[in-house]
């Protein structure tokens, strides 16, 4: 079984709970482990699979419960890295139909510097550059640039999710997108939201956009639609995978659980390559993690919320 390394950050969500999706409005908060690679560090754990979680915190309470939350989850920590800036905090607030809006106040996940005992470590195994916060600058954008070169020097499969927040990239759009190609065009798997897809290839239609992305270089291409389902695009084949039907509380970590449930299923194939051009086998995977999605949305909190074999298999 192929290990899955996921990078960038892990934070504090203070969630808003039922008190609407306007943030000016939240007068209560609970505490919930959060951030986007470590949500599919999780969920791949949880699956069964093995899963590295790299990224830092603070060397505060909050760094400390987030490190025991992965722990408890059964993801590896021991390139975890802590630092003395305080852990990264988000405010989230959520609406009747589980969307959500952030507020971020990043600290600690910027300070993520480079190891280099790691390279050894990717050799045909997989990693995950799934960071919202990764391109904004700080030693983590300069560390994710390095780990992709290892990754690619060691045949790691590239799986790469953008985890777009308009809060963080107001009036730069711009520069996202550029940084973004960066990956895309060296992935072998891209993971998009329908805003992404557009945002980033400049396209209204989502078959010219996975053409676009296609003709970057990145093989598989998925891109998530809510209750829609998911749109999967390679060069060979262009269809839509239905989802489960549910009633979502919450939407945070929905995108995760989706792409942790496909790279678990990934690792435990030998020749990625041929998995890439199954069309069969490569549609009941994302039929699967769709399910994962649509599960995660029927509570609050991602890690918690997250599935388990079992109940993906029921």
């Amino acid at each position: 079984m192929k290990k899955v390394f996921c990078i960038g950050e892990l934070l504090i969500d203070f969630v808003a709970e039922n008190q609407g999706k306007d943030l000016s409005k939240a007068k209560e908060f609970s505490k919930k482990a959060g951030g986007a690679p470590a949500n599919v560090a999780c969920a791949i754990s949880k699956l069964g699979g093995d899963s590295f979680f790299i990224g830092a915190v603070g060397n505060d309470p909050f760094g400390t419960f987030l490190l025991r939350i992965l722990e408890d989850e059964k993801v590896d920590i021991s390139f975890a890295q802590r630092c003395d800036t305080f852990t990264t905090l988000a405010f989230v607030s959520i609406d009747a139909e589980g969307e959500r809006d952030f507020v971020f106040s990043r600290g600690a996940d910027k300070e993520l510097t480079y190891d280099s005992s790691l390279k050894s470590n990717f050799e045909n195994n997989i990693i995950h550059f799934g960071a919202a916060t990764a391109l904004l600058g700080g030693a983590l954008e300069e560390t994710y640039n390095r780990y992709l070169f290892d990754g690619l020097t060691k045949n790691a499969f590239i799986s790469f999710d953008p985890n777009f927040r308009s809060d963080l990239w107001k009036n730069k759009e711009d520069v996202f997108i550029r940084k973004c190609h960066a990956f895309i065009e060296k992935s072998h798997l891209c993971k998009f939201s329908l805003e992404e897809a557009q945002l980033l290839s400049g396209k209204d239609k989502l078959e010219d956009a996975c053409q676009f992305f296609h003709e970057m270089g990145t093989q598989v291409i998925v891109v998530t639609l809510g209750s829609e389902g998911t749109l999967l695009s390679t060069k060979d084949f262009h269809k839509t995978i239905p989802s489960i039907k549910v009633t979502p509380k919450d939407t945070t970590g929905a995108g995760d659980a989706f792409i942790g449930c496909l790279l678990q299923q990934l690792t435990e194939h030998s020749k990625l390559e041929d998995v890439l051009a199954n069309e069969n086998l490569l549609s009941n995977m994302v039929s699967k993690a769709n399910k994962a999605g649509a599960i995660t949305t029927e509570n609050f909190g991602a890690i918690q919320s997250l599935p388990t074999l079992q109940q993906l298999d029921s």
